[in-house]
Protein backbone atom coordinates (compact mmCIF):
# COMPACT_ATOMS: atom_id res chain seq x y z
CA UNK A 1 0.00 0.00 0.00
CA UNK A 2 2.80 2.39 1.12
CA UNK A 3 4.70 1.47 -2.53
CA UNK A 4 1.55 2.25 -4.22
CA UNK A 5 1.35 5.61 -2.66
CA UNK A 6 5.00 6.12 -3.44
CA UNK A 7 4.38 5.99 -7.17
CA UNK A 8 1.43 7.81 -7.18
CA UNK A 9 3.11 10.76 -5.69
CA UNK A 10 6.27 10.24 -8.34
CA UNK A 11 3.71 10.23 -11.08
CA UNK A 12 1.79 13.23 -9.71
CA UNK A 13 5.14 15.20 -9.49
CA UNK A 14 6.62 13.79 -13.19
CA UNK A 15 2.99 15.47 -14.34
CA UNK A 16 3.76 18.80 -12.54
CA UNK A 17 7.34 19.04 -13.73
CA UNK A 18 6.38 18.06 -17.05
CA UNK A 19 3.65 20.84 -17.23
CA UNK A 20 5.95 23.25 -15.59
CA UNK A 21 8.45 22.80 -18.21
CA UNK A 22 5.62 22.87 -21.19
CA UNK A 23 4.78 26.39 -19.38
CA UNK A 24 8.58 27.39 -19.46
CA UNK A 25 8.90 26.43 -23.34
CA UNK A 26 6.06 28.23 -24.42
CA UNK A 27 7.01 31.79 -22.73
CA UNK A 28 10.66 31.06 -24.13
CA UNK A 29 9.19 30.67 -27.71
CA UNK A 30 6.79 33.91 -26.99
CA UNK A 31 9.91 36.37 -25.90
CA UNK A 32 11.65 35.20 -28.66
CA UNK A 33 8.91 35.86 -31.36
CA UNK A 34 8.18 39.12 -29.45
CA UNK A 35 12.12 39.97 -29.70
CA UNK A 36 12.47 39.13 -33.71
CA UNK A 37 9.29 41.30 -33.95
CA UNK A 38 10.65 44.00 -31.75
CA UNK A 39 13.67 43.65 -33.72
CA UNK A 40 12.48 43.57 -37.38
CA UNK A 41 10.59 46.72 -36.19
CA UNK A 42 14.16 48.68 -34.94
CA UNK A 43 15.62 47.58 -38.05
CA UNK A 44 12.62 49.01 -40.73
CA UNK A 45 12.77 52.49 -38.20
CA UNK A 46 16.80 52.02 -38.46
CA UNK A 47 16.49 51.90 -41.94
CA UNK A 48 14.20 54.80 -42.86
CA UNK A 49 15.97 57.55 -40.23
CA UNK A 50 19.43 56.40 -41.72
CA UNK A 51 18.01 57.57 -45.36
CA UNK A 52 16.52 60.51 -43.52
CA UNK A 53 19.94 61.36 -42.52
CA UNK A 54 22.12 60.84 -45.63
CA UNK A 55 19.59 63.03 -48.01
CA UNK A 56 19.68 65.70 -44.86
CA UNK A 57 23.30 65.56 -45.06
CA UNK A 58 23.14 65.80 -49.07
CA UNK A 59 20.87 68.67 -48.99
CA UNK A 60 23.50 70.82 -46.50
CA UNK A 61 26.38 70.07 -48.73
CA UNK A 62 23.79 71.10 -51.92
CA UNK A 63 22.74 74.05 -50.47
CA UNK A 64 26.16 74.93 -49.24
CA UNK A 65 27.51 74.95 -52.68
CA UNK A 66 24.63 77.05 -54.34
CA UNK A 67 25.23 79.60 -51.60
CA UNK A 68 28.98 79.63 -52.37
CA UNK A 69 28.08 79.57 -56.55
CA UNK A 70 25.79 82.82 -56.31
CA UNK A 71 28.61 84.71 -53.75
CA UNK A 72 31.49 84.08 -56.45
CA UNK A 73 28.86 84.93 -59.06
CA UNK A 74 27.54 88.49 -56.74
CA UNK A 75 24.09 87.43 -57.06
CA UNK A 76 24.06 87.24 -53.42
CA UNK A 77 24.70 89.71 -50.83
CA UNK A 78 27.90 88.63 -48.55
CA UNK A 79 26.54 89.18 -45.17
CA UNK A 80 23.05 87.56 -45.96
CA UNK A 81 25.13 84.23 -47.30
CA UNK A 82 27.17 84.64 -44.16
CA UNK A 83 24.22 84.52 -42.11
CA UNK A 84 22.67 81.98 -43.70
CA UNK A 85 26.19 80.06 -43.81
CA UNK A 86 26.08 80.12 -39.96
CA UNK A 87 22.53 78.78 -39.94
CA UNK A 88 23.79 75.25 -41.78
CA UNK A 89 26.38 75.16 -39.98
CA UNK A 90 24.32 74.98 -36.63
CA UNK A 91 22.31 72.41 -38.63
CA UNK A 92 25.36 70.19 -39.59
CA UNK A 93 26.52 70.62 -35.40
CA UNK A 94 23.14 69.02 -34.63
CA UNK A 95 22.99 66.33 -37.12
CA UNK A 96 26.61 65.43 -36.57
CA UNK A 97 26.57 65.50 -33.05
CA UNK A 98 22.87 64.86 -31.83
CA UNK A 99 21.77 61.69 -31.79
CA UNK A 100 21.21 61.45 -35.64
CA UNK A 101 24.86 60.71 -36.27
CA UNK A 102 24.54 57.07 -35.47
CA UNK A 103 22.52 56.59 -38.93
CA UNK A 104 25.20 58.20 -40.80
CA UNK A 105 27.49 56.24 -42.81
CA UNK A 106 30.67 55.31 -40.77
CA UNK A 107 34.00 56.89 -42.12
CA UNK A 108 36.04 53.67 -43.40
CA UNK A 109 38.52 52.27 -40.77
CA UNK A 110 42.11 52.37 -41.92
CA UNK A 111 44.76 49.47 -42.01
CA UNK A 112 46.01 50.22 -39.02
CA UNK A 113 42.78 49.11 -37.26
CA UNK A 114 42.44 46.82 -38.88
CA UNK A 115 45.59 45.51 -38.30
CA UNK A 116 45.10 44.86 -34.93
CA UNK A 117 41.60 44.42 -34.97
CA UNK A 118 40.56 42.82 -37.92
CA UNK A 119 37.26 44.14 -39.74
CA UNK A 120 35.51 44.89 -36.57
CA UNK A 121 33.13 48.04 -36.61
CA UNK A 122 34.15 50.12 -33.77
CA UNK A 123 31.56 52.69 -34.37
CA UNK A 124 29.38 53.45 -31.19
CA UNK A 125 25.83 53.76 -31.89
CA UNK A 126 24.85 55.31 -28.76
CA UNK A 127 26.49 58.88 -28.45
CA UNK A 128 26.99 58.45 -24.93
CA UNK A 129 29.62 55.83 -25.74
CA UNK A 130 30.81 57.58 -28.33
CA UNK A 131 31.89 60.60 -25.60
CA UNK A 132 33.00 57.93 -23.08
CA UNK A 133 35.69 57.33 -26.11
CA UNK A 134 36.73 60.61 -26.11
CA UNK A 135 36.59 61.54 -22.24
CA UNK A 136 38.87 57.85 -21.93
CA UNK A 137 40.93 59.46 -24.83
CA UNK A 138 41.64 62.59 -22.96
CA UNK A 139 42.05 60.88 -19.53
CA UNK A 140 45.07 58.55 -21.28
CA UNK A 141 46.81 61.87 -22.29
CA UNK A 142 46.37 63.42 -19.23
CA UNK A 143 47.79 60.80 -17.44
CA UNK A 144 50.54 60.31 -19.82
CA UNK A 145 51.86 63.50 -19.97
CA UNK A 146 52.61 63.12 -16.53
CA UNK A 147 54.91 59.83 -17.33
CA UNK A 148 56.04 61.94 -20.33
CA UNK A 149 57.46 64.55 -18.07
CA UNK A 150 58.81 62.74 -15.18
CA UNK A 151 60.17 59.29 -16.67
CA UNK A 152 63.35 61.27 -18.63
CA UNK A 153 63.78 63.70 -15.44
CA UNK A 154 64.03 60.20 -13.36
CA UNK A 155 66.37 59.23 -15.64
CA UNK A 156 68.93 61.98 -15.91
CA UNK A 157 68.42 62.36 -11.96
CA UNK A 158 69.64 59.10 -11.61
CA UNK A 159 72.04 59.54 -14.74
CA UNK A 160 73.22 62.40 -12.38
CA UNK A 161 73.51 61.08 -9.12
CA UNK A 162 73.78 57.09 -9.04
CA UNK A 163 75.07 56.08 -12.96
CA UNK A 164 78.28 58.60 -13.02
CA UNK A 165 77.39 60.16 -15.90
CA UNK A 166 76.27 56.61 -17.81
CA UNK A 167 73.04 55.65 -18.69
CA UNK A 168 72.52 51.86 -18.45
CA UNK A 169 70.50 50.11 -21.30
CA UNK A 170 67.63 48.97 -19.30
CA UNK A 171 66.39 51.66 -17.69
CA UNK A 172 66.46 53.37 -21.23
CA UNK A 173 64.81 50.56 -23.07
CA UNK A 174 62.28 50.27 -20.36
CA UNK A 175 61.39 53.89 -21.53
CA UNK A 176 61.42 53.09 -25.17
CA UNK A 177 59.11 50.02 -24.76
CA UNK A 178 56.64 52.58 -22.46
CA UNK A 179 56.72 54.71 -25.36
CA UNK A 180 55.91 52.57 -28.25
CA UNK A 181 52.85 51.75 -25.99
CA UNK A 182 51.93 54.99 -25.51
CA UNK A 183 52.14 55.86 -29.19
CA UNK A 184 50.70 52.87 -29.87
CA UNK A 185 47.30 53.28 -27.38
CA UNK A 186 47.54 56.98 -28.94
CA UNK A 187 47.22 56.04 -32.39
CA UNK A 188 44.17 53.09 -31.51
CA UNK A 189 42.37 55.62 -29.78
CA UNK A 190 42.99 58.68 -32.58
CA UNK A 191 41.69 56.07 -35.40
CA UNK A 192 38.62 55.15 -33.35
CA UNK A 193 37.75 58.65 -32.62
CA UNK A 194 37.87 59.39 -36.33
CA UNK A 195 35.50 56.80 -36.81
CA UNK A 196 33.19 57.95 -34.44
CA UNK A 197 32.97 61.22 -36.53
CA UNK A 198 35.67 63.08 -34.78
CA UNK A 199 37.77 65.80 -36.78
CA UNK A 200 41.38 64.91 -36.13
CA UNK A 201 43.86 65.83 -38.28
CA UNK A 202 45.36 63.41 -39.82
CA UNK A 203 49.02 64.14 -39.78
CA UNK A 204 48.95 63.33 -35.83
CA UNK A 205 48.26 60.13 -36.62
CA UNK A 206 51.20 59.56 -39.54
CA UNK A 207 52.98 61.27 -36.30
CA UNK A 208 52.72 59.03 -33.55
CA UNK A 209 52.93 56.04 -36.57
CA UNK A 210 56.37 57.71 -37.23
CA UNK A 211 57.39 57.81 -33.49
CA UNK A 212 55.69 54.08 -32.98
CA UNK A 213 58.46 52.92 -35.57
CA UNK A 214 61.13 55.16 -33.96
CA UNK A 215 60.77 53.60 -30.55
CA UNK A 216 60.63 49.91 -32.13
CA UNK A 217 63.81 50.65 -33.61
CA UNK A 218 65.73 52.04 -30.68
CA UNK A 219 64.66 48.97 -28.84
CA UNK A 220 67.11 47.25 -30.87
CA UNK A 221 69.73 50.30 -30.10
CA UNK A 222 72.68 49.02 -28.37
CA UNK A 223 73.27 51.58 -25.52
CA UNK A 224 76.75 51.86 -25.34
CA UNK A 225 79.11 52.87 -22.26
CA UNK A 226 82.29 52.93 -21.55
CA UNK A 227 84.76 53.94 -23.17
CA UNK A 228 83.89 57.68 -24.65
CA UNK A 229 80.55 57.01 -22.47
CA UNK A 230 79.68 60.58 -22.41
CA UNK A 231 80.22 61.49 -26.53
CA UNK A 232 78.35 58.00 -27.37
CA UNK A 233 75.33 59.01 -25.29
CA UNK A 234 75.03 62.58 -26.51
CA UNK A 235 72.08 61.70 -28.60
CA UNK A 236 70.45 59.63 -25.68
CA UNK A 237 70.58 62.31 -22.89
CA UNK A 238 69.44 65.23 -25.61
CA UNK A 239 66.26 62.80 -26.84
CA UNK A 240 65.40 63.00 -22.95
CA UNK A 241 65.67 66.76 -22.61
CA UNK A 242 63.75 66.69 -25.71
CA UNK A 243 61.30 64.79 -24.32
CA UNK A 244 60.92 66.22 -20.90
CA UNK A 245 59.82 69.61 -23.40
CA UNK A 246 57.30 67.28 -24.92
CA UNK A 247 56.00 66.45 -21.37
CA UNK A 248 55.46 70.15 -20.50
CA UNK A 249 53.89 70.85 -23.91
CA UNK A 250 51.56 68.48 -23.44
CA UNK A 251 50.26 69.76 -20.12
CA UNK A 252 49.61 73.15 -21.32
CA UNK A 253 48.14 72.27 -24.37
CA UNK A 254 45.23 69.91 -21.88
CA UNK A 255 44.68 72.73 -20.13
CA UNK A 256 44.08 74.88 -22.63
CA UNK A 257 42.71 72.58 -25.16
CA UNK A 258 39.28 71.39 -23.44
CA UNK A 259 38.40 74.86 -22.31
CA UNK A 260 38.97 76.44 -26.26
CA UNK A 261 36.89 73.28 -27.76
CA UNK A 262 33.71 73.80 -25.40
CA UNK A 263 33.80 77.02 -26.11
CA UNK A 264 33.49 76.15 -30.03
CA UNK A 265 31.32 73.53 -29.21
CA UNK A 266 28.65 76.19 -27.80
CA UNK A 267 29.24 78.00 -30.78
CA UNK A 268 28.26 75.24 -33.04
CA UNK A 269 31.64 75.63 -34.58
CA UNK A 270 32.90 72.31 -33.38
CA UNK A 271 31.63 68.80 -32.93
CA UNK A 272 31.72 67.42 -29.43
CA UNK A 273 33.96 63.86 -30.44
CA UNK A 274 36.49 67.02 -32.07
CA UNK A 275 39.63 66.89 -30.21
CA UNK A 276 42.27 69.94 -30.60
CA UNK A 277 45.95 69.81 -30.65
CA UNK A 278 48.49 72.52 -29.99
CA UNK A 279 48.41 75.18 -31.98
CA UNK A 280 44.82 74.98 -32.18
CA UNK A 281 43.97 74.96 -28.91
CA UNK A 282 44.47 78.14 -27.37
CA UNK A 283 42.80 82.51 -27.76
CA UNK A 284 45.35 85.03 -28.29
CA UNK A 285 47.00 85.07 -25.11
CA UNK A 286 46.91 80.97 -25.15
CA UNK A 287 48.74 80.69 -28.06
CA UNK A 288 51.88 83.65 -27.22
CA UNK A 289 52.37 80.87 -24.51
CA UNK A 290 51.86 78.04 -26.53
CA UNK A 291 53.62 78.88 -30.18
CA UNK A 292 57.24 79.73 -28.59
CA UNK A 293 57.30 76.51 -26.93
CA UNK A 294 56.06 74.45 -29.66
CA UNK A 295 58.04 75.96 -32.62
CA UNK A 296 61.44 75.89 -29.91
CA UNK A 297 60.43 72.17 -28.95
CA UNK A 298 60.32 71.36 -32.74
CA UNK A 299 63.55 72.97 -33.68
CA UNK A 300 64.84 71.07 -30.89
CA UNK A 301 63.48 67.57 -32.12
CA UNK A 302 65.07 68.22 -35.53
CA UNK A 303 68.08 68.97 -33.38
CA UNK A 304 68.25 65.74 -32.04
CA UNK A 305 67.51 64.57 -35.35
CA UNK A 306 70.18 66.12 -36.93
CA UNK A 307 72.99 65.46 -34.01
CA UNK A 308 72.07 61.53 -34.31
CA UNK A 309 72.93 61.55 -37.90
CA UNK A 310 76.24 63.73 -37.43
CA UNK A 311 77.15 61.16 -34.96
CA UNK A 312 76.49 58.01 -37.57
CA UNK A 313 77.80 60.00 -40.44
CA UNK A 314 81.44 60.67 -38.41
CA UNK A 315 81.63 57.40 -37.10
CA UNK A 316 81.50 57.76 -33.64
CA UNK A 317 78.16 55.48 -33.57
CA UNK A 318 77.84 53.80 -36.76
CA UNK A 319 74.40 51.45 -36.09
CA UNK A 320 71.27 51.73 -38.26
CA UNK A 321 68.92 52.74 -35.92
CA UNK A 322 70.88 56.02 -35.03
CA UNK A 323 70.22 56.82 -39.07
CA UNK A 324 66.65 55.33 -38.64
CA UNK A 325 66.14 57.32 -35.62
CA UNK A 326 67.55 60.53 -36.97
CA UNK A 327 65.84 60.69 -40.12
CA UNK A 328 62.13 59.98 -38.10
CA UNK A 329 63.01 62.94 -35.90
CA UNK A 330 63.81 65.06 -38.67
CA UNK A 331 61.00 64.20 -40.71
CA UNK A 332 58.39 64.78 -37.56
CA UNK A 333 60.24 67.65 -36.76
CA UNK A 334 59.80 69.06 -39.99
CA UNK A 335 56.54 67.87 -39.82
CA UNK A 336 55.09 69.64 -36.92
CA UNK A 337 56.39 72.71 -37.93
CA UNK A 338 54.32 72.75 -41.52
CA UNK A 339 51.03 71.83 -39.62
CA UNK A 340 51.61 74.17 -37.16
CA UNK A 341 51.88 77.12 -40.21
CA UNK A 342 49.14 75.98 -41.90
CA UNK A 343 47.11 75.81 -38.95
CA UNK A 344 48.17 79.59 -37.84
CA UNK A 345 47.60 80.99 -41.13
CA UNK A 346 44.36 79.62 -41.74
CA UNK A 347 43.32 80.92 -38.12
CA UNK A 348 44.45 84.23 -39.00
CA UNK A 349 42.53 84.21 -42.37
CA UNK A 350 39.72 83.23 -40.83
CA UNK A 351 39.99 86.08 -37.79
CA UNK A 352 40.60 88.33 -41.09
CA UNK A 353 37.50 87.45 -42.20
CA UNK A 354 35.91 88.25 -39.87
CA UNK A 355 36.81 91.58 -39.33
CA UNK A 356 36.34 92.46 -42.52
CA UNK A 357 32.32 91.33 -41.67
CA UNK A 358 32.24 93.14 -38.51
CA UNK A 359 33.74 96.42 -40.49
CA UNK A 360 30.90 95.70 -42.91
CA UNK A 361 28.37 95.34 -40.48
CA UNK A 362 29.28 98.80 -38.90
CA UNK A 363 29.25 100.95 -41.93
CA UNK A 364 26.06 99.33 -42.93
Amino acid sequence: MQRANESASASASADKFEEEVGRVMEQARELHESGASLLWKISNEEQSLRQKAISLESSIRRVRSSINSLVSKKLLDPKFASKLEEDLQRASSILTDGEAAAFLPAKAQGRFLRMFLGPINVRASRKEVQLKVKEEYNSYRDRTAFLFLLFPLTLLILKSWIWEGCLPAFPVQLYEAWLLFLYTGLAMRENILRANGSDIRPWWIYHHYCAMLMALVSLTWEIKRQPNCAQKQRGVELFLQWAMMQGVAMLLQNRYQRQRLYTRIALGKANRMDVVWGETSGVDGQLWVLCPILFVMQGFEAYVGLLLLKTAFVGVVTEWQVICCGILLVLMAVGNFINTIQTLMTKSRFKAKMKRSKSKAELD
